[in-house]
């Protein structure tokens, strides 16, 4: 695996930047529900990637030697775990992009659409 570096994440955040940049002009339905549906993996989407990172960042610095052993250490290092559950509970979007996908195959054609035009 090649080294990570904070350019190789930032490209990363980038790249959904400019996702949501593309959503905001409205593209096809189809395409949108496709481009977004890897990031709402039940299993491997942000959701469930962020909030393993967030527990594993809170497991580096919990074990790192030169971490104090305050109180207020081990709430922020609480709070990271917090953050981790609730990323994690969001794994659910998964369902809701097929919903999605269900109701607009069900949905009536547009006005002025097909045979009609």
């Amino acid at each position: 695996m090649p080294a990570l570096t904070p350019d190789t994440i930032r490209t990363a955040t980038e790249t959904l930047c400019d996702l949501t940049a593309y959503l905001r002009e409205e593209p096809d339905l189809d395409e949108a529900l496709a481009l977004v549906e890897p990031l709402l993996d039940e299993y491997t989407g942000i959701p469930i990637q962020l909030g393993d990172t967030l527990r594993a960042l809170a497991r580096v610095v919990q074990s790192h030697p030169s971490t104090p052993r305050t109180a207020e250490v081990a709430l922020l290092i609480q709070e990271l775990r917090d953050a981790a559950w609730e990323q994690t509970d969001q794994y659910h979007l998964h369902y809701v992009l097929d919903n999605l996908r269900r109701l607009y195959a069900q949905a009536p054609p547009a006005p002025g659409c097909c045979r009609c035009r």
